[in-house]
């Protein structure tokens, strides 16, 4: 009988997905007793609608086999109006976070990315918004270059990439066309962004932020609440010390937060295997514990990063098992512990939630 159910639970998918819950591993327990069996899942979305739709797709199914069925399941709480002094005006997205560097050329698109592919990967539900509008190159690195959205209207339906909802400046305009743009044009295009798309829901969404401390950034953190902030780095000393305005900057908005990247850090020879330090490694030690916060990973050089991003197919889906997508995960396991903890105001362990029995 276990077996059964299982192959009932391997052919339930999530939510927004095209893999099951088994194979994601939300499915913890199986427990049968006489006719009666009591299945345990935890699942990463905090939405009770979620929730009851695969309570009620796995009872139906299981009573088919003439068994009563229970379902218990575990979900982060539900998030907390937190973080910088903006509103919500995007209530079907759970969590924002900015991705910026305090440079150009340190890998931050390239990070973002891989961040997002790998928490879908999870069973996040995961949106990504080019918000670099002087180099967005995130449809290139998507695999979407030349693929038109959507309009309903004035409205605009993100582009399905990688199981993500996508959507750039680089997709609405003409290819390789310059955007020479003041202040107020970048503030004004960000806000349209986030008023004319029409998002499904979405645990987080990921913002590719234009390089240094700019109007791109002021104007986001005063339009929603941003959960949390990512900064990107390479080892060198030059790139460091723009990382050190960027997360002052994270800091004077108000914007908790979750980490630092270390990009380019250390080479991986693809004849040996054996890593150089090119740019150096370790350098963030000091500013992580100066802003009292956390490496999220040490992503290193690999030639397949740059030719995944260049062919629009990001490290993370075609070499899932290379160290390189081990350590976006990482990262992406990092990140989502944080945004938990910034929900639940000051973090709460997720084995202390209680489940909900349906």
């Amino acid at each position: 009988m276990k077996q059964k159910i299982e192959t009932i639970l391997k052919k339930t998918i999530y939510p927004g997905f095209n893999k099951s819950i088994y194979d994601f591993g939300f499915v913890k327990d199986i427990s049968i007793e006489n006719k009666s069996v009591r299945i345990s899942l935890d699942i990463p979305s905090s939405s009770k609608e979620i929730a009851e739709q695969l309570a009620n797709e796995i009872k139906v199914k299981v009573g088919l086999l003439g068994m009563e069925c229970s379902v218990a399941i575990i979900q982060p709480k539900p998030p907390k109006e937190t973080s910088s002094n903006g509103k919500n005006v995007l209530p079907d997205i759970t969590n924002f976070v900015m991705v910026s560097s305090g440079k150009g050329g340190v890998g931050k698109s390239t990070t973002t990315v891989n961040l997002a592919i790998a928490l879908a990967q999870q069973g996040k539900r995961v949106g990504l918004l080019d918000a670099d509008v002087y180099g967005p190159n995130i449809p290139r690195m998507m695999g979407i270059e030349g693929v038109q959205p959507i309009f309903l209207g004035n409205k605009i339906k993100p582009i399905i990439a990688h199981d993500i909802q996508v959507m750039s400046i680089g997709s609405l305009i003409e290819r390789g066309a310059s955007l020479i743009w003041k202040g107020a044009m970048v503030t004004q295009a960000i806000e349209q962004m986030l008023e004319d798309i029409i998002w499904n829901k979405i645990d987080v969404l990921l913002f590719d932020m234009p390089p240094g401390t700019g109007d791109a950034q002021l104007a986001l953190a005063q339009n929603l609440p941003v959960t949390a902030g990512v900064c990107v780095t390479t080892p060198q000393k030059v790139a460091l010390d723009d990382t050190i305005r960027s997360l002052d900057m994270f800091k004077n908005l108000k914007v908790p937060i979750a980490g630092i990247v270390e990009n380019m850090s250390g080479f991986i020879c693809p004849d040996s295997g054996k890593e150089y330090n090119i740019f150096g490694k370790g350098t963030t030690k000091p500013i992580v514990e100066h802003f009292e916060t956390q490496l999220l990973s040490q992503i290193p050089i690999e030639v397949e990063i740059r030719e995944g991003g260049d062919a629009g197919m990001p490290i993370t889906t075609v070499a899932p098992n290379s160290l390189s997508a081990q350590k976006y995960h990482e990262a992406a396991n990092k990140l989502w512990e944080f945004l938990i903890k910034v929900n639940e105001d000051g973090g709460v362990d997720n084995s202390s939630i209680q489940p909900t029995i349906f």
